[in-house]
């Protein structure tokens, strides 16, 4: 039960350690969208993840660049990321998207920003009389959980960022299906009014003929 308690314990002292912003944000044509992150201590871990969801060719320009406008990060017609840095100075480091390539369409990004703070992990608790050894197999299983949880999550954003751009897709080729119909409708009113009207002058001509 005290084993349990340390995993918990240990787990709530890893997780206080990393701070995340998860948002949907939508891209207007010809836009360029900046987020920051505030790094206060150097060697800190610096984790960013984005997906474009919608619009145009489900793709956009990013860039990361940090405090001494360094550009540390940076792609075209991207349509997904995911990214682990290390930060080696202090401050803010600047997240972009740009979408100044797309004339009329929009784009639906979804990102996340991790800032985790290795110095600030707390120790794990360990109850007296407990070796160096049981310590080490306690940090291990944290690991694996950790590990097993970003694999979840990881797998999560892919699922949902493919069932999306499916979504978008077939919406799209609905729309299309949609105005094809109706093209397709009124030329075939036009072409049956132009039938009607080479046979009534074919009729006309005739009737003023035997006249």
């Amino acid at each position: 039960m005290r084993t349990l308690l340390a995993l918990f314990s240990a787990l709530l002292a890893y997780t206080s350690a990393v701070y995340a912003t998860a948002l949907t944000y939508r891209l207007e044509a010809h836009e360029k969208a900046c987020f920051f992150a505030r790094v206060d201590n150097k060697g800190t871990k610096l984790a960013f993840y984005f997906a474009v969801q919608s619009g145009g060719a489900f793709d956009v320009d990013y860039s990361v660049v940090g405090p001494t406008d360094k550009v540390i990060l940076d792609g075209t017609k991207e349509r997904q990321g995911d990214f682990v840095f290390t930060a080696n100075d202090v401050g803010d480091y600047r997240f972009c998207f740009n979408n100044e390539m797309s004339t009329f369409a929009e784009k639906m990004v979804d990102f996340e920003i991790a800032v985790e703070n290795e110095a600030a992990r707390a120790k794990i608790p360990s109850k007296q009389g407990s070796s160096p050894e049981q310590t080490s197999v306690i940090e291990e299983s944290i690991l694996k959980i950790s590990a097993q949880l970003s694999t979840i999550s990881r797998n999560q954003k892919y699922f949902r960022t493919r069932e999306n751009r499916n979504f978008s897709t077939v919406k799209s080729t609905e729309k299309r299906i949609f105005n094809f119909s109706l093209m397709e409708s009124a030329l075939i009113m036009t072409m049956a009014g132009l039938q009607v009207f080479i046979v009534r002058f074919f009729f006309q001509g005739a009737r003023k003929g035997y006249v």
